[in-house]
């Protein structure tokens, strides 16, 4: 490592994801930390007004915040960091009590593209949100050992090192205790934990977490392996880098954190990026300090979106698999992520824009694209730039194992994209 200071945002990080074990988690987490920087919560329901200062609006796993700077006119252009909140796991079915042969299970659905084999036998938490008769949402987070997805025995497969083959419905589903099952029994536990009344849960977002903590491997702690950083690097990131420029007197334009929900099925929800919370959240606040339609359009016009989520480090094992002119390495910096069938965003004028901000931070950066015969991922860079008609540029950090229940990357690079993105809102 190059500084002690490079390791303490990397520090910060990883209390970050042991603590945000849900999106809903995450969201609530980087609220408080706004808060800590003077930012207030607002209530969509409730009247905004224009005057300047940090705000933030909170729905289920999403969070917009913005910071408006004195002398911000209605037609003040954004600059705005996007990331999403959610991770691929395992998520209980809304009849979670099941079992057979002896055992007590959970029923689980697969979100996302979850690479499943690395949910086996591992100890695992249970952490989301409990819904109440009333509405209310009340977080819960059972952080230790309480499921456990075992694997079938070699002595009961023995071809299985040829090739492990899970069926997602009758493999994937936990157990956390012996016995028969019992209707209710999951809500009944969860409910005491969160000092409820059973009978007031009348529903659930509940998912399961490694409760293996973020660590530091390596001989010289080079390297970071955690759960979630797809895309909760991004997130820590973006909230570091938004209050930090909080409260700057030269902003040239008002820094926006968009952190959605549901990226990784699509973003096809009220608090995805497909949804319309943050369009409306930059026309309210331009309808806020006076603008009209014609000051939204001028607004919108002179924006600009970083579009942040983690991307693919080369992998020595499988070096086959990446384009052979693009290798992005772990410890270098931020990836640029480009596609021209637009999976991702970027495209000349926003690699001018990222290669500014990296200059001005002192930050290295590198290009990711796909191998032509690798079918390219996607993020929410492009429905962010289709949608709201900003330009957007996809960047993120570059890791390993991604989708597993635990990634790797480099402990300085999440680092090294907080300042990319500390510059970029603080252009004038």
């Amino acid at each position: 490592m190059s500084a002690p200071f490079d390791l303490a945002h990397t520090d910060d990080l990883m209390g970050f994801l042991a603590a945000s074990t849900s999106p809903y988690h995450a969201v609530a987490n980087a609220a408080l930390r706004l808060e800590k920087a003077g930012f207030r919560q607002v209530e969509e329901t409730a009247a905004w007004d224009g005057a300047a200062g940090g705000r933030y609006v909170q729905r289920a796993g999403a969070l917009i915040a913005w910071y408006v700077p004195e002398g911000a006119t209605p037609a003040t252009p954004f600059r705005i960091l996007g990331a999403h909140t959610d991770s691929p796991n395992l998520r209980i079915k809304p009849v979670p009590d099941t079992g057979r042969a002896g055992w007590k299970q959970l029923a689980v659905e697969i979100y996302g593209g979850t690479l499943l084999n690395t949910w086996l036998d591992r100890d695992l938490g249970l952490s989301g949100r409990l819904t109440l008769r009333d509405g209310r949402a009340v977080l819960v987070n059972v952080d230790r050992p309480l499921l456990r997805v075992p694997q079938l025995a070699v002595h009961l497969d023995r071809s299985v090192n040829d090739g492990l083959k899970l069926d997602r419905q009758r493999h994937m589903t936990p157990l956390w205790g012996i016995g028969r099952p019992r209707e209710g029994e999951l809500i009944e536990f969860l409910a005491a934990e969160a000092g409820l009344p059973a009978a007031e849960v009348v529903a659930w977002d509940l998912m399961a977490h490694s409760v293996e903590p973020p660590a530091y491997l390596g001989k010289d702690r080079e390297l970071l392996a955690g759960p979630r950083l797809d895309n909760l690097v991004s997130v820590h990131a973006g909230t570091a880098a938004l209050t930090a420029v909080a409260g700057s007197a030269d902003l040239g334009f008002i820094p926006v954190l968009a952190a959605f929900d549901h990226e990784e099925n699509g973003s096809t929800s009220d608090t995805g990026a497909q949804g319309p919370l943050l369009g409306t959240v930059l026309e309210r606040s331009v309808h806020a300090r006076g603008g009209s339609v014609e000051d939204r359009a001028r607004a919108l016009a002179g924006s600009f979106c970083l579009s942040s989520d983690t991307g693919h480090a080369v992998h020595p094992n499988y070096e086959e698999r990446h384009d052979p002119d693009h290798h992005p390495m772990a410890g270098a910096g931020p990836m640029l992520k480009t596609n021209v069938n637009q999976r991702y965003a970027t495209d000349g004028t926003g690699r001018a824009v990222f290669a500014a901000a990296c200059e001005r931070a002192g930050v290295p950066w590198q290009t990711f694209v796909s191998h032509n015969a690798m079918p390219c991922g996607t993020t929410i860079g492009p429905i962010t730039a289709a949608r709201h008609g900003i330009p957007t540029v996809d960047i993120g950090v570059a890791i390993l194992s991604m989708h597993s229940a635990r990634e790797l990357c480099a402990a300085v690079d999440p680092y090294l994209l907080a300042n990319a993105m500390t510059a970029f809102l603080a252009a004038s």
